[in-house]
């Protein structure tokens, strides 16, 4: 079974830019689609952006469209996470998570059932 594990979290001021990276391990990163989520202090796990097997298809949550850009690269078993003009409300841990039964993007979080640590983004001044 594939392990993820996310990397790039720090401290950000406001308007600044982070990649956030997800790494894998095992044989079958590049079979199913993968998606980032992200868990603010006292608040529900929430969607970020999703991206299907091949890298064709990419899907954004609405809160984050036009700040973020979602990439991977299959032979390096990496997926990454760009967001832009951060704010303070971005600051969160973020997920990456695979979705194993899914080459497209899933249409529920309920699919995503691989998922690592997190790593930790804070957006301050």
């Amino acid at each position: 079974q594939v392990q993820l594990v996310e990397s790039g979290g720090r401290w950000v001021q406001p308007g600044g830019s982070v990649s956030l990276s997800c790494t894998a391990s095992g044989p079958t990163f590049s079979n199913n689609a993968k998606g980032w989520f992200r868990q603010a202090p006292g608040k529900e796990r929430e969607f970020v952006a999703a991206i299907s097997r091949t890298g064709v298809k990419k899907y954004n949550s609405d809160s984050m469209r036009g700040r973020l850009i979602i990439s991977r690269d299959n032979a390096k078993n990496t997926m990454s996470l760009e967001i832009y003009s951060l704010k303070a409300e971005d600051t969160a841990v973020y997920y990456c998570a695979a979705a194993s039964n899914y080459e497209n993007i899933p249409p529920s979080a309920r699919a995503y059932d691989t998922w690592g640590q997190g790593t930790l983004l804070t957006v301050s001044s």
